[in-house]
């Protein structure tokens, strides 16, 4: 039986409409003054005036900002910790800001885009026919923007931090070292291949939770549950997977600051250490991804029995085109 990933209710439901704003909206409400008149405030006018119509474009922007909020809580715990020397926060805390950032990242955008909030999570969909092909790369690119916008907001907030640990020189690697607060390096005992092992791993572990997380034929889960699991996933990953290379299991997580870090005077030296290791926090994860996805469906999800809608469809399908004996009626809905 198929069913929906987890969160993408929005990628087949029609979620903005060409028709005025409905003013039973509570925001969008006039105003009764004690006349009986009604008048809609400034402020009221102008968000009207903003609301964007285009479902793409509002799918987009709900990206863009969940990943934000990803990254900022992520990030800014990296950046606490390293910047005070695990004085305040330990490798525990930087767990809990991306499991958490996750969380609230998916809270955000669930509503609008399905909160796929990593292109590796939106390839898988693609492949699995839940989400349009065409709409895959509107979605990296804004996963990627809100990326790279919240490094840039942790940089900005942590600037002074930065700069006093660091003695106000940008590296990538040595004991003073900042750019891995923005994007994962590998350890110095791993090798590349080793590396990539470890992401096609973890993303692989990421997908076949988030999936079973949604797969309603194997158990229903609240809805408002849902992002907590997600983000007890992202933890038990980071506390049990992180140490090789930082579980980046997201390529927009770690290109998008990686390009900050490139432009904002850490310098080409983000694309050359650990032996070139850029490109596995973007290539493994989606590998790892397609593969969990792969174990997921071939070993749990194509066993669900099917439900009497879907049971009677497959038998007219069967039946379609072939002619009927006399005296024989189809079992479609028959228990076997």
């Amino acid at each position: 039986m198929k069913v929906q990933a987890l969160f993408t209710q929005a990628d087949s439901t029609v979620l903005c409409r060409s028709d005025p704003p409905d003013d039973s909206v509570p925001g969008l409400k006039t105003h009764l003054w004690p006349d009986g008149a009604e008048e809609t405030s400034t402020m009221e006018k102008l968000l009207r005036k903003c609301q964007i119509r285009n479902q793409l474009l509002r799918e987009c922007m709900a990206e863009c900002l969940g990943v934000y909020v990803l990254i900022l809580f992520g990030c800014g715990s990296v950046a606490q910790v390293t910047t005070t020397q695990n004085q305040k926060g330990q490798y525990l805390s930087i767990n809990l800001g991306f499991a958490l950032g996750v969380t609230f990242g998916v809270f955000v955008s669930r509503g609008v885009s399905g909160a796929h909030l990593n292109p590796a999570v939106s390839l898988s969909l693609c492949f699995l026919g839940r989400h349009p092909w065409m709409k895959l790369p509107f979605y990296v690119f804004f996963q990627v923007l809100g990326a790279f916008l919240a490094a840039a907001t942790v940089s900005l907030q942590y600037y002074d931090a930065i700069q006093a640990y660091s003695g106000g020189k940008l590296t990538v690697t040595g004991p003073t070292a900042t750019a891995g607060i923005f994007s994962t390096y590998p350890a110095d005992y791993l090798s590349v291949w080793g590396g990539v092992t470890d992401q096609v791993i973890g993303t692989a572990a990421l997908l076949l939770c988030v999936l079973a997380l949604g797969d309603r034929g194997n158990g229903s889960i609240p809805d408002g549950f849902q992002p907590v699991l997600v983000g007890a996933v992202v933890l038990v990953i980071g506390i049990s997977m992180g140490s090789n290379s930082g579980y980046a299991l997201n390529p927009a997580r770690d290109l998008g600051p990686r390009l900050f870090t490139y432009i904002a005077g850490w310098g080409v030296d983000v694309f050359k250490a650990g032996g070139g290791w850029w490109w596995v926090p973007i290539v493994a994860p989606c590998v790892g991804a397609l593969l969990g996805t792969l174990i997921y469906e071939l070993m749990i999800e194509v066993h669900h029995p099917l439900n009497p809608s879907e049971l009677q469809t497959s038998c007219q399908e069967a039946t379609e085109g072939k002619p009927e004996l006399e005296g024989v009626e189809p079992d479609c809905g028959k228990p076997t």
